[in-house]
């Protein structure tokens, strides 16, 4: 499998989450990183909140996130009133959430280990208000 459709696959994993969850809607964003204009892989949302999503599936024990995609997607979010959030899933492991200004604080970008993950990242039960 290219790393291109293991990341489209990925990203379609957490559109199907959305939908099957009350009120939410998601769709993904073809072409997003490949356009000259800041975007986000995913927007999801429901009546009173709107999600823009940057999504990585990563087999190492860390992402790397450089601080331009970081930019992009905080500068997409703000144009579109939306909440910047990370999305990450190790192999073998779920997928864990950050917002995105949190993953920002280090300046040059951040490496997001899988322990790192455990311990600062939400579920997606918890992204969505359904676990406290």
């Amino acid at each position: 499998m290219s790393k291109k459709t293991k990341g489209i696959n990925a990203e379609r994993e957490i559109i199907h989450f959305f939908w099957k969850t009350e009120d939410w809607a998601a769709v993904r964003v073809a072409g997003s990183g490949s356009m000259r204009y800041p975007s986000a892989d995913i927007l999801a949302g429901k009546k009173g909140r709107k999600l823009a999503i940057e999504c990585k599936s990563v087999k190492n024990e860390k992402m790397f996130f450089s601080k331009e995609d970081l930019s992009q997607l905080l500068e997409f979010s703000r144009r579109y009133d939306a909440e910047p959030w990370v999305a990450v899933r190790f192999d073998k492991e779920g997928w864990y959430f950050f917002a995105a200004n949190i993953v920002m604080q280090e300046g040059t970008g951040k490496a997001i280990s899988r322990e790192k993950a455990k311990i600062y990242g939400v579920g997606f039960k918890e992204l969505v208000g359904e676990v406290r």
